[in-house]
C-alpha cells in the first residue's frame, strides 16, 4: 500500500511539473522545442495580442524550428525594432538564454513598452552599430534580422549591405547561424521606394563578408506577390514574398 501511495504522489508531482512547463511559457522552456510546443508557449497570455495577431503570416514558431533556435541559447536580434522577434527570441531561448535586443542608436528609448519594469528578464537592450562592446565577439549562438537589409543596402549600396552584415558576423561564434530576412524585389527595379530588395543582394554581401549559405526556407514565400508593389500596399500587406536564409560563420 505505502509503495502505491508513493507512486501515486510521483505520478501527480510530474503530472504539476508537465502543467507548470506548458501555462507559464515565459519562465520555463524544454530542453528542445517542435513547432507544435513552442506555438503552445507563444500563446502565453503575457505575450500581446497585437504580436499573437501578426503570427499567422510570420510563422514564428516554425521559423525558429528551422533555424535551430533552443533553450538557452545567446542570440541577437538585429534591428529588433519594436521587439516582436525579441520576445518570440525571449520565450524561444528561455530564462537560461540570453537575448540582445539591438537597434541604432536614433532609437534609443523608443520602444520601451518590450521591456520595461524587467518584463523580459533574458533580455538585454542595446543600441549602436555592430560589433557593439554590449556583446562580446564570438559570443552569439543565433542572430536574426528581419526586414532590415533593404533598407540598409538600398541607403548606402553594397559597402553598407557588408558593413552590416560583418557586424553580426563578428558577433556570432564560430559555426552560429545568421537568418536572414526581407521582401523580394525583383532585379533592376526601384526597390528602394518599394521597400525590397533581390535576394542576390544579400547573396553575394554575405559572401563577401565570410558567411556561408546553410539554408533556404519557403515559409515565408507567396508567389500571388510579383515584387512590383510597395510592401505596405493593401495588396500584400503582411504578406509579401519572402525569402529566409540561413548563413552559418565558419568554425
Amino acid at each position: 500500500m505505502r509503495v502505491k501511495k508513493f507512486q501515486r504522489t510521483l505520478t501527480s508531482v510530474a503530472a504539476l511539473a508537465a502543467l507548470m512547463m506548458v501555462t507559464v511559457g515565459h519562465a520555463a522552456a524544454p530542453k528542445q522545442w517542435t513547432t507544435e510546443t513552442l506555438t503552445k508557449a507563444l500563446s502565453d497570455p503575457s505575450r500581446p495580442q497585437a504580436d499573437k495577431d501578426r503570427d499567422e503570416n510570420r510563422k514564428p514558431a516554425q521559423l525558429m524550428t528551422y533555424y535551430g533556435v533552443k533553450p538557452g541559447m545567446t542570440v541577437l536580434d538585429v534591428y529588433a525594432g519594436a521587439g516582436y522577434l525579441t520576445e518570440v527570441l525571449s520565450i524561444t531561448v528561455g530564462p537560461k538564454g540570453k537575448v540582445y535586443m539591438h537597434n541604432s542608436t536614433r532609437n534609443v528609448g523608443k520602444y520601451p513598452e518590450r521591456t520595461e519594469n524587467n518584463r523580459l528578464p533574458n533580455v538585454v537592450v542595446v543600441n549602436g552599430d555592430l560589433p557593439n562592446p554590449a556583446v562580446p565577439l564570438n559570443s552569439v549562438d543565433f542572430a536574426i534580422t528581419a526586414m532590415n537589409f533593404h533598407d540598409v543596402y538600398n541607403n548606402g549600396g553594397p559597402e553598407a549591405g557588408q558593413k552590416f552584415l560583418k557586424g553580426v558576423f563578428d558577433s556570432l561564434k564560430p559555426g552560429g547561424v545568421f537568418a536572414v530576412i526581407d521582401h523580394i524585389g525583383n532585379e533592376g527595379a526601384d526597390n528602394k521606394s518599394l521597400h525590397r530588395v533581390p535576394k542576390q543582394a544579400v547573396l553575394d554581401a554575405a559572401k563577401a563578408v565570410g558567411l556561408v549559405l546553410d539554408g533556404e526556407s519557403d515559409l515565408l514565400a507567396n508567389p500571388a506577390d510579383d515584387h512590383t508593389k510597395q510592401m505596405r500596399d493593401a495588396d500584400v500587406r503582411g504578406k509579401t514574398d519572402q525569402f529566409a536564409l540561413r548563413f552559418k560563420k565558419p568554425k
